[in-house]
């Protein structure tokens, strides 16, 4: 069992109106030196498969097909092996 840790965020042709709202926001607690907020998402898959690199190809499709919007977005996958589930 492989974890996928996928990161999902705007190109940086597009516009980012929620980071133009944090960033706002931050200034008026006092965060004045955060010059600029870009948001995103992160998303973790549990994968069977054999190996990393299967794994790998399984998130990375998924990505193309469903959780990325390839015109908007840009995405990262980082693939690890699973810890084991602890029994009580």
């Amino acid at each position: 069992m492989f974890k996928a840790k996928i990161h999902v965020t705007l190109r940086p042709s597009i516009l980012d109106p929620e980071g133009k709202t944090i960033r706002r926001a931050l200034g008026d607690l006092g965060y004045r030196q955060i010059e600029e907020v870009r948001t995103g998402k992160y998303i973790e898959l549990s994968i069977e498969a054999a190996d990393a690199a299967g794994a790998e190809e399984v998130a990375r499709e998924a990505c193309e097909k469903l959780l990325a919007n390839p015109v908007m977005e840009n995405f990262s996958v980082e693939v690890e092996r699973a810890a084991a589930a602890k029994t009580a």
